[in-house]
């Protein structure tokens, strides 16, 4: 049985993304300033170690409206050119039912997502990640997620996306990892307890 883990960037209010779906506040100076470079690093090593990724449609534009050319773009840091040749590389499943292509070792699922993400998990491999707000929040209502990865910057957006969906039962955890990164970030992981 496969892993799936469940982790994004979160304001210290909860929430993925502002109001608008805005995420400026989780840029910081870019993958090689001071103060982010360490966490883009680490962001990097955590999509290496996953075997698959599950996306939501939102998260999906978001990231191939960028990284299918991020390494060729002018002034592409090296770390963002490793960054877009393992997304190019990497294995993804969008699920979306408003679209009709994708690309880049991607495939569209457009029927019932937690009956394909629990397909998938039940599978023999490696880990798999799940970002965008509503298929995550439908895998964790499913009870589905295994590992919380919550990367909780040092700003308040005051409403937007949250990191969490509604439930409608308890899940207890158990934290796993903790690790600060510079300029305030607390990186903490936790375990769902079956």
């Amino acid at each position: 049985m496969r892993k799936l883990i469940f982790g994004m960037n979160m304001t210290l209010d909860g929430y993925i993304a502002a109001p608008g779906d805005d995420i400026g506040w989780s840029g910081g100076e870019g993958p090689d300033s001071s103060s982010s470079a360490e966490l883009f690093q680490w962001w990097y090593e955590q999509m290496g170690a996953s075997e698959l990724s599950l996306y939501g449609r939102k998260l999906w534009e978001a990231m191939s409206s960028h990284w299918p050319t991020g390494d060729q773009r002018p002034g592409a840091t090296p770390a963002e050119i490793e960054f877009a040749r393992l997304w190019r590389d990497m294995p993804k499943v969008v699920f979306s039912s408003t679209i009709d292509k994708v690309d880049w070792n991607t495939r569209l699922v457009t029927g019932d997502a937690v009956a394909e993400i629990a397909r998938l998990r039940a599978e023999d491999g490696g880990p798999m990640d799940i970002g965008g707000a509503t298929l995550a929040g439908a895998a964790m209502q499913a009870g589905l997620i295994d590992e919380y990865v919550l990367v909780t910057l040092p700003v308040l957006v005051g409403g937007g996306t949250p990191f969490f969906a509604a439930l409608d039962n308890w899940v207890n955890l158990s934290l796993v990892e903790t690790r600060t990164f510079p300029g305030g970030v607390v990186m903490t992981r936790y375990k769902t307890r079956r």
